[in-house]
């Protein structure tokens, strides 16, 4: 189950708002979405996750590139929102890598990477385990991005990358925010 909130700063405080990611499809999309809830440029944070999972955090201020941050890369990114958030930048690659293709691995057909029977591994010495290698590569366990996003709002590096099952409900108790996120949850 995923959730996904926009936290607009403002004059008066932190304004809430529930957000529908079906129709984004990119980086950019997403930015430009977080914009149109504060029409004064004001900083606009993209609160995504998924339970059990993962988090994400996009800060957007003004027409500044957007600032990410997610909890684990890897469970991100076999999530359709993860790889929004997930670009090549952020995950230190060159655009067009093959690695970074994730749907061109071949993992021998199984959803977790693992070879059908322990055969197919003898008898190929580089078989599945050569793929899943270059994927986890391509993306790494663990967190990625900036995990100084929200040290100016009051949420250290050291907290944010402590943060796990209620990241989302943490992060806004700490900017003063969590009555306002409640009335979209």
């Amino acid at each position: 189950m995923y959730f996904a909130a926009l936290l607009a700063r403002t004059e008066d405080g932190w304004e809430a708002s529930d957000t529908e990611l079906d129709d984004v499809e990119t980086l950019s999309d997403l930015a430009d979405l977080a914009r149109e809830a504060s029409p004064d440029e004001d900083t606009v944070l993209v609160l995504i996750e998924q339970e059990d999972g993962w988090f994400g955090v996009v800060r957007v201020d003004g027409e500044e590139d957007p600032r990410i941050y997610v909890s684990d890369a890897a469970a991100a990114a076999r999530s359709s929102y993860g790889e929004i958030l997930l670009t090549d930048e952020l995950l230190g690659r060159e655009p067009g890598d093959e690695v970074a293709d994730l749907d061109a691995l071949d993992l021998d057909g199984t959803e977790d990477g693992e070879p059908d029977d322990e055969d197919d591994l003898a008898d190929d010495g580089a078989g599945a385990g050569a793929a899943s290698t270059g994927s986890a590569d391509a993306v790494p366990h663990g967190p990625v991005g900036d995990a100084q996003v929200l040290e100016d709002l009051g949420v250290s590096e050291k907290e944010l990358r402590s943060m796990t099952e209620d990241a989302v409900n943490e992060i806004a108790e700490a900017l003063g925010a969590s009555e306002v996120l409640e009335t979209v949850r």
